[in-house]
């Protein structure tokens, strides 16, 4: 048996380590369709999808996270543009009994992962609303992204350039 607060949390401090998610919510979002009703049609070809994936994440408390995903997804490109998704989807993690060196890849690793399935549903649903087939972003692999942002950090220590 375990001793939980009304919001999920742990409340046993000195029990097993624990990952609780206390709240998520739509923090951004816009859908573009600038050619419609003109782009709602048969398109001639498939168009270019492009998908642009980030995790943020801000600490708020000693155990307190907050993980943001932000997602952009584009079809077509110019005057053919099709449709423009801008979406940022956070939550609030408590972490509670992790070592201090697994904190950073839990948070950047664990939470961004709990919250993808939400806002895969966002973007397929969006899409579909705005006229097109449900676009379903395929799964990300946040180990490989933790590890390439951290390959980039380290290949440029002391840069002042963001």
């Amino acid at each position: 048996m375990s001793d939980t607060n009304g919001n999920g949390a742990n409340a046993n401090q000195g029990g097993a380590p624990a990952l609780n998610a206390l709240v998520q919510y739509l923090k951004d979002f816009s859908f573009e369709n600038p050619n419609a009703p003109n782009s709602l049609g048969p398109q001639e070809k498939a168009p270019n999808i492009s998908i642009q994936v980030n995790v943020n994440a801000k600490q708020l408390a000693p155990t307190d996270f907050e993980v943001s995903l932000t997602l952009d997804a584009a079809a077509g490109e110019g005057a053919g543009l099709l449709f423009k998704l801008e979406l940022e989807y956070g939550g609030v993690f408590r972490l509670v009994n992790i070592p201090q060196e697994q904190i950073h890849p839990i948070v950047m690793i664990e939470c961004p992962r709990l919250l993808f399935p939400f806002v895969r549903q966002i973007v397929a649903d969006a899409t579909r609303d705005g006229g097109f087939p449900p676009l379903y972003v395929d799964p990300i692999d946040f180990v490989a992204l933790y590890q390439q942002k951290a390959a980039e950090a380290a290949g440029q220590p002391g840069t002042a350039n963001a």
